[in-house]
């Protein structure tokens, strides 16, 4: 099967590249980076190792990014699609957990997990606000789950057609699950490593966000 793998990258010169030579190392030949206006050598240093690099002129956001690399994914007939972090936070080696439910047609929507086992190095305060957020989106959405902001997921193609990415931004995760409820996509959760380091953690999401997140989702739901 054409299996695709999506990485939104900003200002992501350090790790970029190392990134991409797992996934190659695993098998994976068909990576999409989408450059998110980064002001470093992320576009070259992603350039440099064969995968293909989309870029935006200004920074839009993570959101604004997958919908790019989803969307060019799709047109280029990808069949199952990966989301993958740029910061080294997610192992190559786990995403067949991911994709295999989608090749046997038990699920249209994979989601990794960093709380159905002990193997990731959860910061604790982290750990509260994503298990609080799952428990909203049981509420709002129907969809339950364990992890409600884990960028480490596989799409169909059915899936990747229907889900319809708004949200420039970090909401962009609320977003997904918004939409597997509202089309009523098969889903499951498997168990992921996320491996924070003193890198991933200045470059990823800050905890902080999460209020406005949660926030946003919220008001949104209450306008519609």
């Amino acid at each position: 099967m054409k299996i695709y793998i999506v990485i939104a990258a900003f200002n992501e010169e350090k790790k970029i590249s190392s990134v991409i030579k797992n996934l190659q190392e695993e098998g994976y030949n068909h990576i999409i980076v989408v450059d998110d206006g980064s002001k470093d050598k992320t576009y070259d240093q992603a350039n440099s190792t064969g995968a293909i690099v989309l870029k935006h002129v200004i920074n839009r956001g993570q959101g604004a990014a997958l919908k790019t690399g989803i969307d060019y994914s799709v047109d280029q007939g990808a069949e199952i699609l990966v989301t993958f972090d740029a910061d080294g936070q997610h192992d190559a080696k786990q995403i067949k957990k991911l994709i295999n439910p989608l090749i046997e047609e038990k699920a249209e929507v994979v989601l990794g997990s960093r709380f159905l086992d002990d193997s990731s190095n959860t910061p604790p305060l982290r750990k509260f606000f994503l298990k609080t957020g799952a428990f909203i989106f049981r509420i709002m959405y129907g969809v339950k789950l364990t992890d409600s902001h884990n960028g480490f997921r596989a799409l169909s193609r059915k899936a990747a057609q229907e889900i319809n990415l708004s949200q420039d931004k970090m909401e962009h995760a609320s977003e997904i699950v918004e939409e597997i409820g509202k089309h009523k996509l098969k889903y499951l959760e498997v168990p992921v490593t996320i491996t924070y380091t003193d890198y991933s953690l200045q470059h990823g999401q800050r905890t902080s966000n999460a209020f406005k997140i949660f926030f946003k989702m919220i008001l949104k739901a209450f306008l519609k």
